[in-house]
This record gives C-alpha cells, structure tokens and sequence, in this order.
C-alpha cells in the first residue's frame, strides 16, 4: 500500500500562502517556481518522497478548504510531479481529507496524510473531530487506493476522546484503517518523545510509522530505530527556518545522517 523503502525519508514542499488565504501575495508562477526549487532540492539530495502542505494558508479552517487553496495545491503537486521523479503525498491543512484525496487522485499523487484521522481533538481551530468512515468511503468512490498516513495524538493539539496514545494508535489503525501511522512533537519542530513513539510502535507493529516533527541531523538515527521513516521540513531549510527555502547541503548531510545509522 505504501511504496517506500524502509526508513523512508519524506520531505516537505512547505507552500506560501495560497489565493484567497489571509496572507496571501505571490502569483501563482512564483509559488509554482519556489515549491519546484524545494521539491528538485529534496530529490537531488536523495529524499525518498515529498508532501505538499499549505502551510501558509494559517489561520487554518477546522473543515473544510477554500476551493482556491485546492485548485491551486493541484496547480503547484502537477507542476511538482512533473519535475521530480519521486512519489508525492498531499496535506491539506488543517485537516481535509476530502480535499487531499481529490488533489492526489488528479495529480497522481499517492498518499495523503490526516492530522485527525479518527477521534476528537483540541486544537487553535477550534475542536476537530476526525471522519475516517467519510474519508475511506471517499476513497473507495474514486477507485483508487491512495494510502492514508495518519497522525496519532497530532501536533498543536490536546486529545480528547482519547488520552492514552497507545490506544489511540490501535483505534487509528484498526478501527480508522489507516495505512500508517505519524507521531509528532507538540508543535512544528519539536522532537517527538522516544516513549511515545516506543509505544505507539509497541501497540501498533503491523502499520508504517513515521516520525512527523523535530527530526535532525543529530537525532534522526536513533528516531530510526523506532520508526521506519521521517516526515522532515523545518531543518532542511536555510537557516533551519520553516519559511526558508530548502538548503540542500543541509538536505544532503540529512540524508546521509539517516543513511548511516
């Protein structure tokens, strides 16, 4: 179902903000120009696969997307997959499913990844509550089986329905059937905790699990040897800067960090 070597190293296409969001001021062709300058960036220093999030788009809705920011994220993943070789995934932020879905199934893209995929959480935007049974059935009507990553106990967010995250894990996999798992930081950037990570892995050994936040150069080896892959943004860039541009010598001695466990 995922088409990834283990570990798998996926980098972030962070996009500015996006037609129609609070921020927005870049035409289309320069937010074009700077998510294909990121994505060659990753390929070329050895990244297994990119995901494109609309992290620009902040404050970010609790539902559903602005039509704008869907038609231009398949704007920029065709543009994207056009220029790279490798497997694209799709977040669309803050957690519309729905909305990644049909961006990957016209882009050729072939994962997604759910902030909330099952349960109910507390978030800046407010409570979200997670429909992977609308989300699996969407899938299913477009015929084609994009896989489904899903965050356990997500970033800037406090479960609710669920305070036990190996639990949490088991639910998200076995009841939300999700594809793989992601486990994060409390926020974008900050490192995972080794325990949590240890035990959504421990209750939940049948399912790719990925970290989500805070990997580096200084600790992705031992993150890998939990979990089989890294979800990475914030370091690559220049400056480790979320809003930078990636530096693909950083990228490079990354990759090579990883590589070398």
């Amino acid at each position: 179902m995922i088409d990834l070597p283990t570990p798998a190293l996926i980098g972030v296409v962070h996009l500015p903000a996006l037609p129609a969001s609070p921020a927005h001021l870049l035409p289309m062709s320069e937010i074009v120009a700077r998510s294909v300058a990121d994505a060659r960036a990753l390929g070329e220093a050895g990244f297994d696969a990119l995901i494109i999030e609309n992290l620009g788009d902040a404050p970010f809705t609790s539902g559903t997307l602005s039509p704008a920011s869907v038609a231009a994220m398949a704007v920029v993943a065709d543009h994207v997959r056009r220029a790279v070789d490798l497997p694209i995934g799709i977040n669309a932020l803050r957690n519309d499913a729905i909305a990644a879905l049909s961006i990957a199934a016209a882009t050729g893209a072939t994962f997604v990844r759910v902030n909330v995929h099952v349960g109910v959480a507390a978030t800046d935007q407010g409570f979200i509550e997670g429909t992977a049974d609308r989300t699996l059935r969407f899938r299913k009507q477009l015929g084609r089986r994009i896989a489904i990553l899903a965050d356990v106990h997500v970033k800037h967010a406090t479960p609710i329905s669920e305070q036990d995250i190996g639990r949490s894990a088991k639910d998200t996999a076995y009841r939300g059937l999700a594809d793989g798992l992601i486990v994060t930081g409390v926020a974008t950037g900050e490192a995972v905790n080794h325990e949590q990570l240890e035990e959504v892995r421990t209750a939940v050994p049948d399912r790719r699990l990925f970290v989500g936040s805070g990997a580096t150069v200084d600790n992705v080896s031992a993150l890998l040897k939990i979990a089989g892959g890294a979800i990475v943004g914030t370091w690559l860039k220049v400056d480790g800067k979320v809003d930078h541009a990636i530096d693909v010598e950083r990228a490079k001695r990354f990759v090579q960090a990883a590589r070398n466990r």
